[in-house]
C-alpha cells in the first residue's frame, strides 16, 4: 500500500491503525504528489519500489495536489488499474465528485476522532486487500 500525505501525524495514524490487521499490509509512504508519481513509475529514488496493491491518497499536498496525482495515474495504462483511495479531510461536494471524476476508486472523509479513523482505515485495508479482487493478481495470460 502506498500513503501519499503530507501530514506526518495522519500518515502515524494510519500506520498505527494497519498495525492492528490481522496481516499488515507492506506501505511505503510519500510526502507529496510528485513523489507518488515518480514512485509509481519506478524513477529516480523509487527505482526499486514494489507496485502497489492501493494507494490512499490526500487531496491537499504541495508541489502535486491529489487531483493532479490522479489525473496522472489514470491516465497512464500501466498505473490505471491500481485502486486509489481519496482520504480527505474535505467532504465539499466539488471535492468528492471531481475525486470520482478522476476515477478515484473511493472518496472516503477522515473522521474526527481516532477510534473511528482507525476503523476507517482498517476497514479500506480488509476491503482492498482481502475482499476485492485485485487486477494484478489475476493476469491475462495471452495464448
Amino acid at each position: 500500500m502506498l500513503i501519499v500525505d503530507d501530514d506526518e501525524a495522519d500518515v502515524l495514524l494510519i500506520e498505527e491503525a494497519l498495525e492492528t490487521a490481522l496481516v499488515p499490509p507492506v506501505t511505503s509512504r510519500v510526502a507529496d504528489g510528485r513523489q507518488a508519481v515518480d514512485f509509481l513509475r519506478r524513477r529516480g529514488y523509487y527505482e526499486q519500489a514494489r507496485r502497489p496493491d492501493l494507494v490512499l491518497l490526500d487531496l491537499n499536498m504541495p508541489r502535486m495536489n491529489g487531483h493532479e496525482v490522479l489525473a496522472e495515474l489514470k491516465g497512464d495504462a500501466d498505473l490505471c488499474s491500481i485502486p486509489v483511495v481519496v482520504l480527505t479531510t474535505s467532504n465539499a461536494a466539488e471535492e468528492i465528485q471531481a475525486s470520482y471524476a478522476e476515477h478515484a476508486s473511493a472518496v472516503v472523509t477522515k473522521p474526527l476522532d481516532l477510534p473511528s479513523f482507525e476503523a476507517v482505515v482498517r476497514t479500506i485495508n480488509d476491503f482492498y486487500l482481502d475482499v476485492a479482487a485485485l487486477p494484478h493478481r489475476y493476469p491475462l495470460r495471452l495464448a
